[in-house]
């Protein structure tokens, strides 16, 4: 039987950023993935500044774009643009990135094995045993990275307090759709999808067009993937490698640790409620996930990810809640200086926190708050 420190399960951007901070406090780590890298994933590839700042290593080799503009449009009628002097977002694919990182983490020191599948998970004996890819394996400690019910959350009885969006989305070569509007410029549709957005972000050859909202609204999102492409003048049946993939958020104060297992990225439900976007949150319960297991205190991974990210994510809950019922009232609000100014900061990340621009967002954020509160 191999013997490890620590089995991360799952090679995407919180599993592969686990196993370099591990791996380079000394650690001796598997870091398993049931893919064959490189592999894609339905995502729409932003990385923000905030997200930059707690990436476990450069990234630079994985951007195809940088965005310094949105636009916003409410309802396919309604629209305006804001720019910014600096980069908002960059731009990437998964195929790229979590080849990237698991790429890093193997010469962090980490064992990366691809395509080596986990079963027969156990975690209540002296260590944790399981099958990768059939090689008998234990380790003292398990992060699971392996998205929402993935094996490691089910071996620890973990993942009760994560709801889930449905988000499904496709790609339009350059060909089928013109780049123009789209050059350093990412599209958000407001009010087109009931609890959700769509949007239209530039990749590397082609654009990514995409739609998401609550699960309920899964029968119904191929239909507003069609009209939104449409209405960026691109024929549905030209959209490629059309993908759905589920959203996990979390519910505050949800269990993310169990024993000697952790739970990290979209596998705690660390999806923004907000925006749908997960890179940062991965980024940062890869970190404490890593603390937590080299100081050999469990315990304190989650109330460390609770003082991280709940504020946050609490803010972003009151947001969605207003945007979902009153996409006019966000969208009216979006065009506020002080609103696209808060909102520009947190994406680049030269605020750590919304309360530095509590301020200038003040009014327009008191009324959605309130309106959120009627919904």
């Amino acid at each position: 039987m191999e013997r490890f420190d620590v089995l991360v399960v799952g090679a995407g951007p919180a599993g592969s950023a686990t196993a370099i901070h591990l791996a380079r406090a000394g650690a001796s780590v598997l870091l398993a993935d049931r893919a064959r890298f490189p592999r894609d994933k339905p995502c729409g590839g932003g990385l923000t500044g905030r997200a930059l700042r707690h990436a476990p290593c450069d990234v630079s080799p994985v951007v195809e774009h940088v965005v310094d503009r949105m636009v916003l449009r409410l309802g396919y009628r309604r629209r305006f643009a804001r720019g910014s002097d600096t980069p908002l977002i960059l731009m990437t694919q998964r195929r790229l990135l979590d080849a990237h990182l698991a790429e890093q983490a193997a010469a962090t020191g980490a064992d990366f094995r691809d395509g080596a599948r986990v079963d027969r998970l156990t975690l209540d004996g002296e260590r944790a045993t399981a099958l990768v890819g059939g090689a008998k394996v234990s380790a003292s400690y398990v992060v699971g990275a392996d998205g929402a019910n993935g094996v490691v959350a089910k071996a620890a009885g973990l993942g009760d307090g994560i709801i889930c969006g449905v988000a499904l989305e496709g790609n339009a070569t350059w060909q089928d759709l013109d780049p123009g509007p789209y050059r350093r410029t990412a599209w958000v549709e407001l009010g087109v999808v009931p609890g959700g957005y769509g949007w239209v972000f530039p990749k590397g050859d082609h654009g990514n067009v995409g739609v998401g909202g609550w699960m309920a609204e899964g029968p119904r999102l191929r239909a507003h993937l069609d009209r939104l492409a449409r209405t960026h003048r691109v024929d549905p049946r030209e959209l490629r490698d059309v993908r759905g993939h589920r959203l996990p958020m979390r519910r505050l104060g949800a269990a993310s640790a169990n024993g000697r297992a952790v739970l990290v990225g979209d596998a705690a439900g660390l999806v923004d409620p907000l925006s749908g976007d997960g890179i940062y949150e991965a980024f940062v319960s890869a970190r404490l996930a890593a603390e937590a297991i080299l100081s050999t205190r469990l315990d304190d991974y989650a109330p460390s990810l609770s003082a991280a990210l709940d504020r946050h994510a609490s803010a972003s809950w009151t947001a969605k809640r207003a945007a979902d019922r009153f996409p006019w009232a966000c969208f009216w609000a979006a065009r506020s200086p002080g609103v696209f100014d808060t909102l520009a900061g947190l994406l680049r990340g030269d605020l750590r926190h919304p309360s530095q621009a509590r301020g200038l967002a003040r009014p327009p954020l008191r009324a959605l708050s309130r309106l959120a509160r009627l919904g």
